[in-house]
């Protein structure tokens, strides 16, 4: 899995914990992925493909080619 290039976000485990009739009765490990695009961006003038998170680039934290 692929992680931004610019924050480096990466993937987030937690616990998915399911609850029946007031109790809590399983617990399962799970995995967020970040939404991570393979893009053209500019860096110091040469257009370079690079893993950026959309919140990078709606935040406009990189140049796109």
């Amino acid at each position: 899995m692929a992680k931004c290039d610019i924050c480096q976000k990466d993937m987030f485990f937690g616990r998915k914990i399911s609850i029946t009739r007031s109790q809590v009765s399983r617990r399962a490990l799970v995995r967020q992925k970040p939404n991570v695009r393979q893009v053209r961006v500019v860096v110091d003038g040469t257009p370079k493909t690079m893993h950026v998170c959309t919140r990078c680039l709606r935040s406009n934290a990189v140049k796109r080619a």
